[in-house]
């Protein structure tokens, strides 16, 4: 039970089943192995999943990020609030208790007239400013080492990731690029 809602079975198994597969808006729980710690062992020269023990790359995320005066509980939030040039807009996105519902509430805005053109710049500053704020998220993404970061989903999201073998990945490309301007 989150937030105080009751649950039925069959909402707590699909809950449940969620959280297991890491698509649940719950942070996972820390391991305690150090094998399946990414800063423990030698990184894959592939990161296609932001799941497990590189869950933290995701935009959702628990993460404080500050975008154009507002301050956001995840990437997600402070990216889906700039699609609209409303403050008070932005002020409710980022006050949304969960990354999903302000994922929904982006998708219902009607985007700013040159959305198109600056979202990827938005998205960047986003997570510039999730690494950047955070020593032990920066930590953590600089211990990915040279690893290829891939956006690895089954929602369909070609564009920011990569869904079944196909995608423009821009979600890893500029995890990628930022975990550069982070060594030097």
């Amino acid at each position: 039970m989150r937030h105080g809602r009751r649950l039925s079975v069959t909402s707590r198994t699909v809950a449940l089943a969620l959280i297991l597969t890491g698509c649940s808006d719950a942070p996972p729980r820390p391991s305690t192995t150090a094998a399946s710690s990414p800063a423990a062992a030698t990184p894959p020269r592939r990161i296609d999943s932001f799941a497990g023990p590189y869950r933290f790359l995701s935009n959702f995320w628990p993460a404080e990020v500050h975008y154009e005066g507002v301050v956001y509980p995840t990437a997600e939030h402070a990216y889906q609030s700039a699609k609209t040039l409303d403050r008070d807009e932005r002020r409710r996105i980022a006050a949304l208790p969960t990354p999903s519902e302000a994922k929904r509430a982006g998708r219902a805005l009607k985007p700013r007239p040159d959305w198109e053109r600056v979202r990827i710049d938005v998205m960047a500053a986003c997570v510039r400013d999730k690494f950047t704020r955070s020593a032990e998220l920066r930590r953590r993404l600089v211990a990915t080492g040279d690893a290829e970061l891939i956006e690895g989903n089954s929602w369909g999201d070609r564009f920011w990731g990569v869904c079944d073998g196909e995608g423009e990945n821009h979600l890893g490309r500029i995890l990628t690029r930022v975990r550069e301007e982070l060594r030097e």
